[in-house]
C-alpha cells in the first residue's frame, strides 16, 4: 500500500514537469519566430492589383527586414518605442519596397520606389520623367485582361528603365487615365516617392496623402521585397482545402522579385 499512495505524487509531477516543458518549448519557438520576423525576414501576402504584372494577387512574398535597418514599424503594431532607423541603409531606385501607409502608420502597402530624396517626378501622358527627362520604355505586347469588375479591357505592356539600368515591365490602360498627366512632385528630404507597376490601377505617390499615399518617410519603410516564394489564383479559399493544390500557380514560386 505504501509503494501505491508513493506512485500517485510521482505520476502527478511527471505530469506536470512535461507540461511544463511543451510550454516552455512552445513559448521558446514563438520568442524566435518573433524574433526573426522582427529582425530578419517576413512574409506577406498581395492582396490587389497594384504591382501587376510583377506581382498579383495570391502572391505569398519574403521581405528582407534588415535591407533598410529597422525602425519602429519593423517591430508588429509599430509601437512608438523609438524614432528613426537603426543601422539604417539607403534603398535603391527600383526596389520593391513594403512599407506602412503614411496616413495611419499601421497598413502595409507595396510600390515600386521611384523617387530619392530631391528628385522631380512627372507623368506626361502615360510616360514617366525623373528629374525632367523622359524614363525610357519599351512596348513588349498588347493583351486582354481581367478587369476584376466582370469585364476584361486592353492592356498594354512596357518594359521601362530607370537611370543605373533597373528594369522592369510595368501595365497601362492607355492615356486619358486619371494619373496619366500630374504636377512636379519634388520628393523631400528623409522621404520617397512610389508608384505601383500597374500604373492606371494604383494608389500611390501620385496622390496626396489624405486620399493617396503622398511621400513615404523613412521611418516607414518595412523592408524589401525580395521573392515570390509561393503563389495561389485569387479564388482560393481557406475553407475550400481542394483549391489549395487547383489554384495552386507553381511557374511563380521562387521567382526572385527585380
Amino acid at each position: 500500500m505504501i509503494e501505491s499512495v508513493s506512485a500517485v505524487p510521482a505520476k502527478k509531477a511527471g505530469a506536470l514537469h512535461e507540461t511544463v516543458e511543451i510550454v516552455r518549448t512552445v513559448a521558446t519557438a514563438l520568442v524566435i519566430a518573433l524574433v526573426l520576423k522582427t529582425v530578419l525576414f517576413q512574409p506577406f501576402t498581395i492582396p490587389s492589383a497594384s504591382m501587376e504584372p510583377n506581382l498579383y494577387q495570391g502572391d505569398y512574398i519574403v521581405v528582407s527586414k534588415f535591407a533598410y535597418g529597422w525602425s519602429r514599424h519593423s517591430i508588429p503594431f509599430s509601437p512608438p518605442v523609438f524614432h528613426g532607423r537603426i543601422f539604417a541603409r539607403s534603398p535603391q531606385r527600383g526596389d520593391v519596397v513594403v512599407f506602412k501607409l503614411p496616413r495611419d502608420g499601421h497598413t502595409d502597402y507595396i510600390k515600386r520606389l521611384i523617387g530619392l530624396p530631391g528628385d522631380r517626378i512627372q507623368v506626361k501622358g502615360g510616360v514617366l520623367y525623373l528629374n525632367g527627362e523622359r524614363v525610357p520604355r519599351v512596348q513588349t505586347a498588347s493583351l486582354k485582361e481581367d478587369s476584376g469588375y466582370g469585364f476584361t479591357r486592353d492592356v498594354m505592356r512596357f518594359r521601362e528603365t530607370l537611370p543605373g539600368g533597373r528594369s522592369y515591365m510595368t501595365n497601362d490602360f492607355g492615356t486619358g487615365e486619371r494619373l496619366d498627366d500630374t504636377d512636379v512632385f519634388v520628393v523631400p528630404e528623409g522621404h520617397y516617392f512610389m508608384m505601383g507597376d500597374n500604373r492606371d490601377n494604383s494608389m500611390d505617390s501620385r496622390l496626396p496623402e489624405e486620399v493617396g499615399v503622398g511621400f513615404v518617410p523613412a521611418e516607414n519603410l518595412v523592408g524589401k521585397a525580395q521573392i515570390i516564394l509561393l503563389s495561389w489564383d485569387k479564388d482560393v479559399s481557406l475553407f475550400k482545402p481542394w483549391t489549395w493544390v487547383l489554384d495552386a500557380q507553381p511557374k511563380r514560386f521562387f521567382q526572385v522579385l527585380r
